[in-house]
Formats: C-alpha cells, structure tokens, sequence
C-alpha cells in the first residue's frame, strides 16, 4: 500500500498520508505504520471520512477493541464507538469538557487500553487542539534523586480519584459492577514492545501509593507532573477535519483544550484498543 509518513515533531507523533481506512490494511502495511507507532506515539491518517462502523473496522485493523467504561456516550448504531462532544452538561449545568486536564485513558481498567483512536467529524473554526507529553523522556530525564524515589512505587487507580480537580461523569448502575476501581499499577512502566521505562501517572485516576501517606504521595505525584509538562516533552496536535489520531497510553499523557468558541461543535468519534497489565 502506497502512503508517506511524515514526523510531526523531533520526538512525537508521524502523519500518514495516502491510505484510505475504509481499505483493508495489509499485513506488511500494518507491521510498518506499528512500527511507527511504537516509535512516535502518535500516528495522524489525513483526510479521511469514515462513519461509526467503518472507523470501527478501521480501529480494528492494529488490535482488539476495549470496551469504553461509561455507556452515556456509546453511539446507538455502533454502540462499541462513543463520541467526544462540547455539547454535555453536568447535572449541575457546567458544561462537560471530555479529555480537559492531562491524563492516560482508562488506566482504573487491570489491563488499560494501549491505544485511543479519535475521528474529527466536527470540530470548531480555531483552538480544541490536543497537547501530548512524551513520558518515555519524561522518564530518562527526571533528576537522578527524583528517579531513586520513585522506584518501585506503584499507585492505585480508580475510577474518579478524589484528588483530581476534573470530575468525570457518573457512571449508570448497569456499568459500575463491570468498571473496576482499585487496581494497582507501577508508576514507572516498561512499554511491551519497545522496552523503554516511561512515567505512568493520572491525576484524574491515582488514589494513593501504597505504603505512603497521603501527603507525601501528593507531594511526590505533584512534582512528577510538573516536571512532565515541561514544552520540551510536548506534540500538540492541531486538528484537521478528517483527521483519525491514534496515540499510546502506554507512552503519554494527554489533554484537549477548551479554548474555543463554545457556540461552535467539537465532535469526534471515540474508540480504544485493548492494552496488557502494565509492568
């Protein structure tokens, strides 16, 4: 199959053009564009224009699909896909941002999804672009002391950690006995097929670190964001109408931006793929 691939920054993230995701991918195009995910993190496919059941198909050409925790935004007609949209509220009237805050998707779940997949099906005139940290350099450039502390600690993830300045959605009764909350995950992971340790953190999901108290669990989990969020760990991704992104959760975190006119629609289509327990 004939595409280019292009990186989008010295360290993060390749644009692919060329290929159509309605198309079967073939086995040699899908070992190379997984090559290159594992390598950049992020892959952006220009131009495409899929509905629910073919970005579904798409999705499943590079894994498993991993069933999303909250089925309020699962789309009736392919309800394996959700959507992404600035037009939710909270009960109390405040208008719901998904992904706004720095995060790993899903990482509450034993065995966390390894990818997420956004479509743009509608996005606004300017702003909503999604920021990405690499957290495989985060790791290899944290201060020598900050590394010996941080060695060997795990965290607990949950659903809604109690800490976290972003609240997500509730989730309805029919889905809280089937969405773990609790598991235990290392706070340095090592990515399954590249080897590399990165920093594994959630302010929206840890809890705690086991055998640390609670103050001093924040301090340390604080100072590992801060020293994430540094401009020199960053990709940040301007969207395109067409565009399907698929980004690692195993090598970053991630956020979106609410920095539009919310008079105008942000809406994509949601999917992620199934992931191993993290080491």
């Amino acid at each position: 199959m004939s595409y280019t691939v292009t990186p989008l920054s010295d360290h993060t993230g390749a644009e692919i053009r060329g290929l159509d995701l309605r198309q079967r991918v073939d086995d040699e195009t899908r070992a190379a564009l997984n090559r290159e995910f594992v390598a950049r993190s992020v892959l952006v496919f220009r131009e495409q224009r899929l509905g629910p059941a073919e970005f579904l198909a798409a999705a499943q050409n590079f894994g498993r699909v991993f069933q999303q925790h909250n089925p309020r935004f699962s789309l009736a007609e392919c309800p394996l896909v959700h959507y992404i949209s600035n037009e939710d509220f909270y009960p109390n009237g405040r208008r719901y941002i998904p992904g706004e805050g720095f995060h790993t998707d899903h990482s509450n779940a034993p065995e966390p999804p390894k990818a997420t997949l956004l479509h743009a099906v509608r996005l606004p005139s300017a702003g909503g672009d999604t920021q990405y940290l690499n957290m495989h350099l985060a790791y290899e450039r944290l201060p020598e002391r900050l590394r010996e502390q941080t060695a060997g600690l795990q965290a607990v993830h949950v659903y809604q950690s109690r800490h976290s300045a972003r609240k997500v959605f509730d989730l309805p009764p029919e889905a809280k006995e089937n969405v773990p909350n609790g598991v235990v995950h290392p706070i340095i992971r090592t990515h399954p097929e590249s080897g590399r340790k990165a920093l594994y953190i959630n302010p929206v999901r840890i809890d705690g670190i086991p055998g640390m108290e609670e103050a001093a669990a924040l301090a340390l989990l604080d100072r590992l964001l801060e020293h994430a969020i540094r401009p020199e760990f960053e990709y940040r991704h301007r969207w395109r109408p067409g565009d399907v992104v698929m980004w690692d959760n195993r090598s970053l975190l991630h956020k979106a931006n609410p920095d539009y006119d919310m008079r105008e629609t942000r809406y994509l289509y949601r999917l992620m793929l199934q992931g191993d327990r993290p080491v």
